[in-house]
Parts: C-alpha cells; structure tokens; sequence
C-alpha cells in the first residue's frame, strides 16, 4: 500500500478513536456561548450562524453518517440528492421540535443517530443483501434518519432554553449554520473520498472502512443507550 494511504488509514482510526474517546463532549455547548444565549435576547442572526455552523462541523455523529451515505456515490447528482433529502429531514424536525416545544429524549436520540451510522456502514457492505435478500430504499432511509438527527438538533437548542423573541429567526439562522457547516465538512470529505478512489486501495480497503463505520456507530450506540439505563 502506498505511504499516501498508510497515513491515511493512520489518520481515519486516530480520529475516530479521540471522537469516540469524548463522546461525553458531543455537542455541549461552551460556556461563552451558553452564556451568551442566555444573556441575549431578539434577533442574532449572525451569532446562531456560527453556533450552527460549528455544532455540525464538531458533530462527529452526524458526519460519520454522511461518510457512508456518499462513500460509494460516484455521480454529483446523486451525492446532491442524497445530501438533499437528509437536510430536509433534519430542517423539518429541527423547526418543528423546538418550535413546538416537543421533548425528546437527549440519550434515546442520540443512540438512534448512533443506529444511522451503522445502518450505513451496513448497507454499503450488502448486509441486507448478503443476510436478509431484501434491498432497501435509501431515499427513504437517508429521510427517515434525517428526521431523527433533526431530532437530535432540536434536542442540544432546547436544553439551551432560547427566549421566544426572534426565536424564529434565529433559528433559521441557526439551520443555515448548520448547512454551511456541512457544505465545508462535506466539501472536504469529498476530496479526500474522489482522490481515494483513483487508487486500488479503494476498493480493497472499503471494507475496512465501512466495517470501522459500523464499529464507530456501535460504540456511540451503547454509550447513549448506557447513560439512558443509567440516568
């Protein structure tokens, strides 16, 4: 295997095992900001843009996802759907849930964002296929998990108890951080994947890959699903 990709290899497994290793800091919220919130009150567009925007790009769950829904997308159209239907599922839910005050269990959530992961990691090396002889629908599935990582989002805003002035503003903006966030995370992702896949290894080492993903997404899983039984 070339050097190139020994450190990359190198790189994926450092930073999976630091993300997994302070999962107990997924998505807080430092206390500057927390009491910026809370001392604020109206229209902030550009404060909640960057919030939105940094939530996502430390939102190591919700990008391990993203990994496997677009490591075998080899068409921008498709990559542009598929990120498509998983930002309306979570701009849904995210407006919804904290617009109408919709409580949702933080660990119960979190662990089914967990789930998506493996999920993904599952799918892209032909579990269903291999174990269950059924292909599911991956539109429908990147939606439906959508929905549950909007879920999540509306989940960290409502611990932060926003005041109802500009609320709705702010979070839209908050939405649109969260978006660009993405694009940055995602724009990046995608060049490290497309220059990967000019290379043998790809293919060999896909397995790896989505074998480390579902691994990742067990872990944040059980975490979740401990600190619930526990708490």
């Amino acid at each position: 295997m070339p050097v190139v990709f020994r450190h990359l290899t190198k790189l994926l497994l450092v930073i999976v095992f630091f993300a997994l290793s302070f999962t107990t800091f997924a998505h807080t919220v430092d206390e500057d900001t927390k009491q910026f919130l809370l001392q604020s009150s109206g229209i902030q567009i550009i404060p909640f843009l960057y919030i939105g925007a940094d939530h996502m790009v430390t939102g190591y769950d919700h990008l391990l996802f993203l990994v496997g829904v677009i490591f075998f997308l080899f068409k921008t159209k498709d990559i542009l759907l598929y990120v498509s239907l998983f930002t309306l599922g979570h701009s849904v839910t995210l407006l919804f849930g904290v617009l109408n005050n919709i409580q949702v269990n933080a660990y119960l959530i979190d662990a089914i964002i967990g789930f998506s992961v493996i999920y993904k990691g599952f799918d892209n090396l032909g579990g269903f296929q291999k174990v269950f002889n059924i292909t599911p629908n991956n539109k429908i599935a990147v939606l439906i998990f959508g929905l549950f990582h909007g879920f999540g989002l509306a989940t960290k805003l409502q611990e932060l108890q926003l005041k109802e002035e500009g609320l709705l503003e702010n979070l839209l903006a908050f939405n649109v951080g969260i978006e660009i966030g993405q694009f940055l995370a995602l724009g990046l992702i995608l060049l490290v994947i497309s220059y990967w896949r000019n290379h043998k290894s790809f293919q060999r080492f896909s397995v790896t890959t989505n074998t480390l993903l579902m691994s990742s997404g067990m872990m944040l899983m059980t975490y979740q699903l401990t600190g619930y039984f526990i708490n």
